[in-house]
């Protein structure tokens, strides 16, 4: 008898014990798949990019919002042995094209919303769909190893041109394990996933977990407040994943305070400081919001912050030297992760110092698509170097003090941007804000502040600066303020610090 290969198939496993119940929902199309239905489809896909030429190590690009079949494609690609690239359909045609170019894509294919993106290349159209061949006739080449890509999910590339982090199965596997463990998942439960497949977060924060576990995703295509809190009522959600932009967004809406939220057993808050007062206002209607914290290459599920602890974490410690600013505070790390703050010599912080977060455990990527140099910068003695500067409390609790490329020297004393982010959080009227390092003749290089109103609110930077006064040291407190409408963001929701420091440039 011939030893096991590698993991099981999620799919077979949901369908040979719940075979009638949804796993997924797509609220675009209105399909309801069951776990029959979806791994079929993935049978069927599989089948498909057989006859297209796709082979073990192959790339298999998609290009479409947030549908069924994105998941399924996913699955189809673990038959083969392929790799599933989820495109960022937000970038611009000669983004996209570089990454296709970079990844060597087998196969392309596309929505009809982007259809006619990219002219002169062949392309597939997933509402075709994979063919008339019976699918439960696919042969599977084998189960995948942990250590075989599943996935190629590419980094943002605020530091140059983007680099394609290989998310493994073994990745991906433990993240499900990790997130089912700190999240208490059973096949009860859902999620709503509006952030996009593309990004980590969309895919791997709770979607893929629940799949994991035998619980139920339903997929919308962006986020639409109003239908959103629609459909937590309708489809009984009980976990909410978002950045904090995406929780405001409903928090604001009329709706918000009427709707019956009482399904909703856990929200997970990333991708930015999370702001006392949202946090309170959630609290308020009995959902524990909670900050965390993660990274494509690991997890992305890292930290876990206690119900019991989150109020007095959140709100901070002022007769603890070793606590970090409130608001900045991501809990502690969760099963199969192992978290340490280094110093730049190796050695480990003391509590309350700040230093580079370094992660370990069988939840770290692959390395980067044809960069092993890049790769091998980015670990130490098998932990993922992330450039994230954090501290640990005395109780050990984990705060997020900045990015290591984002600090900036002022006088000669270190600033992190995000320790003067989460004290302006706690200002009166303030929505959002963005730090960033600017050049400075005397000082060498300054804060600048930008600051995003909260809603309804009217802000005069005037006020600002005097309220910062004996809550931050003054090489801390940033020189300019700026108010503006809105803050720039990203693909994924976080706020763009590029085309802010792009702005700081023409001022």
């Amino acid at each position: 008898m011939m030893p096991p290969r590698g993991l099981s198939n999620w799919l077979a496993v949901g369908r040979r014990f719940q075979p009638d119940a949804e796993c997924v929902v797509d609220i675009s199309t209105e399909l309801r798949w069951t776990w029959t239905h979806l791994h079929q489809a993935s049978l069927g896909w599989a089948s498909r990019l057989r006859r297209e030429g796709v082979a073990p190590g192959d790339h298999v690009a998609v290009i479409a919002q947030n549908r069924a079949e994105t998941l399924a494609l996913l699955f189809a690609a673990a038959e083969l042995g392929a790799v599933l690239f989820p495109v960022n359909w937000r970038l611009s045609v000669e983004e996209i094209v570089w990454q296709l170019d970079h990844c060597r894509a087998k196969v392309v294919l596309v929505d009809e919303a982007h259809a006619a993106l990219l002219t002169g290349r062949h392309t597939l159209y997933l509402d075709e769909g994979p063919g008339t061949l019976d699918p439960d006739s696919f042969v599977s080449d084998g189960a995948p190893r942990a250590d075989d890509p599943w996935m190629l999910m590419y980094t943002s590339g605020s530091t140059g041109k983007p680099k394609g982090a290989r998310l493994t199965h073994g990745q991906v596997h433990w993240n499900a394990v990790n997130t089912t463990l700190a999240c208490d998942l059973d096949a009860r439960c859902s999620t709503l996933t509006f952030a996009p497949l593309f990004h980590t977060g969309g895919m791997n924060s709770l979607t893929t977990p629940l799949l994991h576990r035998g619980g139920k995703v339903v997929l919308v295509p962006r986020l639409d407040p109003a239908e959103a809190l629609g459909l937590i009522e309708v489809e009984r959600i009980t976990h909410l994943m978002g950045v904090p932009t995406i929780f405001q967004m409903l928090a604001d809406h009329p709706r918000f305070d009427a709707a019956d939220l009482r399904c909703v057993r856990d929200a997970l808050c990333g991708g930015a400081p999370l702001a006392l007062p949202l946090f309170l206002r959630y609290r308020a209607r009995g959902i524990p919001l909670r900050q965390g914290f993660g990274l494509t290459e690991v997890g992305p599920n890292c930290f876990s912050m206690p119900g019991a602890s989150a109020l007095a974490k959140m709100q901070g410690d002022p007769n603890d030297p070793t606590a970090g600013p409130p608001g900045s505070c991501v809990g502690r790390p969760i099963h199969h992760i192992d978290a340490r703050v280094l110093r730049p010599d190796g050695s480990d912080c003391a509590p309350g110092e700040p230093g580079e977060l370094v992660l370990g455990g069988p939840v770290v990527f692959g390395g980067y698509l044809d960069e092993e140099g890049a790769t091998a910068r980015s670990m130490v003695e098998g932990y993922f170097r992330t450039g994230d500067v954090l501290s640990v409390d005395r109780d050990g609790f984990f705060f997020v003090r900045g990015r290591l490329k984002e600090m900036y020297k002022s006088g000669g004393e270190n600033v992190y941007p995000a320790e003067v982010e989460a004290t302006l959080l706690q200002c009166p009227g303030v929505g959002q804000v963005a730090v960033i390092g600017v050049a400075d003749a005397r000082w060498g290089e300054v804060g600048w502040a930008f600051v995003e109103a909260a809603p309804g609110v009217s802000l005069d930077a005037a006020e600002i600066g005097p309220w910062l006064q004996g809550r931050l040291a003054r090489f801390k407190q940033p020189k300019r303020i700026l108010c503006l409408p809105s803050l720039p963001r990203t693909g994924s929701g976080k706020i763009d610090k590029n085309a802010l420091r792009a702005r700081s440039l023409e001022d």
